[in-house]
């Protein structure tokens, strides 16, 4: 196999592992914040539903994914890899800084940034939308922009309706409730490894679609195991930092906050798996936090310089890997 693409494809894993390290910590965050279970618990339920994932839901994210890039067969490793060079390293500048950054982003950012400078506009599919299914980078673009606002609804319409249903209820709640909150933990780590876990498959599969390993964009089996797998090793090696993040900084919460806010991320994200949608776990569910806040009238309790924080760094995001691809990109080519 050519180095070049072994390098690519090796890559593409450590883009998965540090997007273990943001995104699946955050399937975890509030169960673990509000007590309902021990990290290694939250660790080895995340680790189960992320596996299961891609294997149940489909290839509709990594269809998407892989099909942003437009370049000749023969430049797709170098291209790719510059971009995923670029994406992985803003993923752990974010990570060791512990913001809930989007890896979704960086990678769209990487990816655009080191096909402008391999083949001009046109080496970019910019796509739109074909029906409900986003195309290109304009449709990945408007998933990643839409979904955390009905993340934020969607916990703030379930806190609300929660707390008017139970307001009568004691601390005999506290079991079920907690209950609650390892399904909806499990339904979103599930939901997060049918999102995040497709968009490495998506990249590995053009990668081996371009040198002629497949026949079409299906990525095999052992990708999609692998991508799930190091998307969870992620969490365990450096997905603490974000849990504090999401679980403590933005807004304290309580086993109904969780509950809700991990229903509404999984609901949101799961169903963008389905129609092919690549978001981000990580601006979901940290959007949920505060629609949690907002549903219990408490928006004064939301730390809004770390809400502040956050949102620079999903703004900056973007650019900031397609300026880092694209000198990548010019030292690979020279290097090689």
């Amino acid at each position: 196999m050519d180095v070049t693409l072994v390098l690519a494809i090796a890559l593409a894993f450590a883009f998965a592992l540090t997007n273990g390290f943001h995104d699946a910590s955050n399937a975890i965050a509030t169960l673990v914040a509000t007590k309902a279970a021990r990290p290694a618990q939250a660790l080895a339920l995340a680790a189960v539903f992320t596996m299961l994932g891609p294997l149940l839901v489909g290839a509709a994210v990594a269809t998407t994914i892989g099909g942003i890039v437009a370049v000749p067969a023969g430049e797709t490793a170098e291209v790719v890899g510059a971009g995923l060079v670029a994406a992985t390293g803003w993923n752990l500048l974010t990570w060791w800084r512990g913001l809930p950054s989007s890896s979704g982003h960086a990678l769209v950012g990487g990816l655009t940034g080191s096909a402008l400078v391999a083949g001009g506009v046109g080496a970019v599919n910019w796509g739109g939308f074909d029906g409900w299914h986003p195309v290109g980078v304009v449709g990945t673009l408007v998933a990643l922009a839409v979904s955390p606002v009905l993340g934020a609804l969607a916990a703030f319409g379930l806190i609300r309706g929660l707390t008017v249903l139970l307001r009568t209820g004691t601390r005999r709640l506290r079991t079920p409730v907690n209950a609650g909150q390892w399904v909806g933990s499990a339904a979103l780590s599930l939901s997060h490894g049918a999102n995040d876990a497709q968009k490495t498959i998506g990249v590995v599969a053009a990668l081996l679609l371009a040198s002629g390993r497949i026949s079409s964009p299906a990525a095999p089996l052992w990708v999609e195991l692998a991508a799930a797998g190091t998307l969870t090793l992620g969490t365990a090696l450096g997905g603490w930092r974000i849990v504090r993040t999401i679980g403590r900084r933005i807004y304290r919460i309580r086993p109904l906050d969780g509950l809700s806010s991990q229903t509404g991320s999984a609901a949101v994200i799961l169903g963008a798996s389905f129609v092919g949608a690549p978001v981000s776990t990580t601006h979901v569910v940290a959007s949920s936090i505060v629609g949690v806040g907002g549903g219990r009238r408490r928006w004064r309790h939301v730390r809004w310089p770390i809400v502040r924080e956050m949102l620079i760094a999903w703004v900056t995001t973007l650019p900031a890997c397609a300026a880092l691809a694209a000198p990548t990109l010019i030292l690979w080519r020279w290097l090689a």
